[in-house]
């Protein structure tokens, strides 16, 4: 029987190391508190797959149990999507950018708002944050354009050849999902297997995402981290790993 005086989570000051799974309590909930948002800490956390997520103080940390991944291989590319994008990038409409726009994007998906949640955790501090992470290589957005004009977009972090999706945003319909298939498409041409997606939503599992445990998205995550990270510029032939229609379409 656990001990009912044990925390619930562990209470870190900045420059704390965080605690190691079983030292804290399993229930539902953040498994640290407090901390700072460094770029160290924040790579010290996302290393061992926990990720800051609150929208007001104290910063609180995440690592779900069970994780709801996209491997790269099982996505679900639509056919209406994929003849939308093939249709877009024929007749040059299309195209897909990484890093050109990143503050916009971020400013776009702390204005998206879910079912139940009461507002934003992207707040001006975060969006500074991923920034900062950003300067020290490991976050990167990839955008969506159409007829010249910011359409849709998501942003990740990157370690190694570990990719954990962050939020993503449309203002045209399926923008958001075309970025997805991009990102998705460089995944496969960069030799990265899993798309890190934190939490089950009916949207992602329409797309090829499920759940698997924490024990096995970790033993996946410490196989990636220490590899060689991804080249963040978008080629067209990366289109061929995705589908033959949309490299023709692009070249």
């Amino acid at each position: 029987m656990s001990d009912p005086a044990q925390p619930a989570f562990a209470f870190l000051q900045p420059g704390d190391a965080f605690p190691p799974y079983g030292a804290v309590s399993e229930a539902l909930g953040p498994i640290a508190v407090g901390a700072d948002l460094t770029p160290d800490t924040l790579r010290a956390a996302y290393r061992r797959g926990i990720f800051p997520w609150f929208s007001t103080p104290p910063i609180l940390w995440w690592s779900p149990d069970p994780r709801m991944v996209l491997e790269v291989a099982n996505f679900r590319l639509h056919t209406s999507l994929r003849k939308e994008m093939v249709r877009l990038l024929r007749a040059r409409r299309l195209a897909i950018r990484i890093d050109s726009a990143l503050q916009t994007v971020l400013k776009h998906c702390a204005g998206v708002y879910r079912p139940g949640q009461a507002g934003t955790w992207i707040v001006p501090e975060m969006q500074q944050t991923y920034l900062e992470f950003h300067r020290a290589g490991h976050v990167h957005s990839v955008e969506t354009w159409i007829d010249g004009a910011l359409a849709g977009g998501l942003y990740v972090v990157n370690i190694g050849k570990a990719v954990f999706g962050e939020s993503m945003f449309a203002l045209r319909p399926n923008a958001s999902k075309m970025a997805l298939a991009a990102l998705v498409a460089h995944c496969r041409a960069h030799g990265v297997a899993l798309i890190d997606c934190q939490q089950n939503t009916a949207h992602l599992a329409s797309l090829g995402a499920h759940e698997i445990s924490r024990a096995a998205f970790l033993a996946q995550l410490a196989r990636s981290v220490d590899q060689p990270p991804p080249t963040w510029q978008f080629a067209p032939c990366d289109w061929a790993t995705l589908h033959p229609a949309l490299a023709q379409a692009a070249a």
